[in-house]
């Protein structure tokens, strides 16, 4: 259950090796959360990350997870619940290729099967499990991308427009369930996943990103903009028109 000071005792992580979810995971162990449960694929960096979270003070348990394959994540959902779980956060994704997407579709299929439809098949199942237990929080991490999809990441932009769309009515028909819903929309974050990129202005980082996701927790936020002033930014860009914005370098 929350503690009295508001902050979760137990996490789900879906993206297991996600740097912001780790950071995120590091955080709240220091708020008391004690129980861990680290879900994605098997490997050396999930491992590691478990061996961390554990020095950190948490009991950790690691379960495999591909956001892949649908058909495995309502068991994946059930093992995790053996006990309550506080707070799920949905931390995976793939930036992809833009331009094999543009040419090849099983790129595109690839993109929106890990973001979208993988995060769908998961998120059904956590909502469900939370509300047998009758509390809970879902923490679906969304971008900036997905508000108005850019000709430079267009294949990304849209499963993330997708995922917010339903993470946001998710959390319409939930309420007064007892289950929370909060999507978090960053802008360009720098990590590894990006480290290719030349970092966007207003670029924050994993730490940025996590501080805002526990204040957002402790005021029960619905949807939080990373940096905060994303949310103008983005704003004025969904009303430039279209001929205009194509030509945007963005």
């Amino acid at each position: 259950m929350i503690n009295a000071l508001g902050s979760p005792q137990s996490l789900l992580l879906l993206g297991g090796t996600s740097e912001i979810g780790l950071t995120l995971a590091r955080r709240l162990i220091r708020d008391r959360c004690r129980r861990v449960v680290l879900a994605g694929r098997p490997s050396s960096r999930l491992e590691e990350a478990a061996d961390q979270l554990r020095a950190a003070g948490a009991t950790v348990e690691v379960l495999p997870f591909d956001a892949a394959d649908s058909a495995s994540h309502p068991a994946l959902v059930e093992k995790a619940f053996v006990d309550d779980i506080d707070l799920a956060v949905f931390a995976f994704g793939v930036l992809g290729d833009q331009a094999a997407a543009e040419r090849d579709a099983s790129t595109a299929v690839e993109i929106a099967t890990t973001n979208y439809v993988g995060a769908l098949s998961t998120l059904v199942p956590v909502s469900q499990a939370m509300q047998r237990q009758g509390h809970g929080t879902i923490v679906v991490l969304s971008s900036v991308a997905g508000e108005r999809p850019r000709k430079s990441n267009f294949a990304y932009g849209s499963s993330k427009a997708g995922l917010d769309a339903f993470a946001t009515g998710l959390g319409d028909v939930l309420q007064g369930s007892g289950v929370h819903v909060m999507v978090v929309r960053p802008g360009f974050v720098r990590t590894k996943m990006t480290a290719h990129l030349e970092p966007a202005p207003l670029s924050t980082t994993p730490e940025e990103v996590a501080d805002a996701i526990v204040t957002g927790l402790r005021r029960r936020r619905e949807t939080i903009w990373v940096p905060g002033t994303m949310r103008f930014v983005m704003s004025a860009l969904r009303h430039v028109p279209r001929p205009i914005f194509r030509k945007l370098p963005i």
